[in-house]
């Protein structure tokens, strides 16, 4: 399983002292930093492995290891009656989540390393909150401000190789959207205040409704982007290269769907306003 141990870490819940209780027998222990990693352990807590390091080699090396070591534990199934409020969240009632993917086109030298190849061939997951308001404005055929801002600061970047820095309002210089018919289009441009960062975006999309709800946001963004930011730079373009976008509602049925917005760790009524 995935989890977001910036959460874990912190939560103040049976899942947070779960996660605390594995990642505490590991050399990745420090709960004020981080303790990234991949951890191997089983159902009672007991640590059989860990690693950081993201070799297939590596990790089947763990992996065997925590089999022959492995021995069934009598655990009972964890139950988390009262999740940590302040870092577990659910999606506004009534609104829509969106699937973010973000993917680099073109603009990266060539590599022979492996684990750089991967990361240049990433394809960058996040997801987009949808307030009900903003759901019944685009079921009306409206584009609400407060949308477009959201989109434009938590979306509106290179976030294929890692965790990037957001834009504040002042860094989205230019975001236009209009919605006709059914029909999107526009165009955006961000830059960070010294201008080493930066994207200009084309938009098309199209937006369905059937009975007052959104049955289809299909929206795309293409254009030219630089630099890089936050935990980005790992193989990050050296030169100006092309980004493309992509946003599509959530059916639901994938766990991953539940997830919270990146744009919104621990600031959710700033990134829902």
């Amino acid at each position: 399983m995935a989890i977001d141990q910036w959460y874990h870490r912190r939560q103040k819940d049976a899942e947070g002292d779960f996660y605390r209780k594995i990642a505490g027998q590991s050399p990745q222990n420090n709960f004020n930093q981080t303790t990234q990693g991949l951890f191997v352990s089983a159902a009672d807590g007991a640590l059989l492995g860990f690693t950081n390091n993201r070799s297939p080699e590596r990790v089947k090396e763990i992996l065997r290891k925590a089999l022959a070591d492995f021995k069934a534990p009598e655990a009972s199934m964890l139950a988390n009656p009262k999740p940590d409020a302040n870092y577990v969240a659910r999606p506004p009632e009534g609104g829509l989540v969106v699937n973010v993917n973000a993917k680099v086109i073109k603009g990266y030298t060539p590599s022979g390393d492996a684990e750089i190849c991967s990361f240049q061939n990433s394809l960058g997951r996040d997801v987009l909150w949808i307030r009900k308001d903003e759901h019944a404005a685009l079921a009306r055929g409206e584009f609400p401000d407060s949308l477009k801002s959201r989109i434009g600061r938590f979306n509106l970047m290179d976030f294929t190789r890692g965790e990037p820095a957001f834009w504040e309002p002042s860094e989205v210089r230019r975001f236009e959207l209009t919605l006709k018919d059914g029909a999107i289009s526009g165009a955006a441009h961000v830059e960070g205040k010294t201008g080493d960062r930066g994207y200009k975006a084309d938009f098309r999309g199209v937006v369905e409704c059937k009975d007052g709800k959104v049955t289809r946001f299909d929206l795309v963004a293409r254009g030219p982007a630089w630099g890089h930011s936050g935990c980005t730079g790992v193989g990050a373009p050296k030169d100006q290269f092309t980004l493309a976008l992509s946003w599509r509602v959530a059916t639901g049925l994938d766990e991953a769907d539940k997830v919270m917005p990146q744009g919104a760790k621990a600031w959710l009524p700033d990134y829902l306003k």
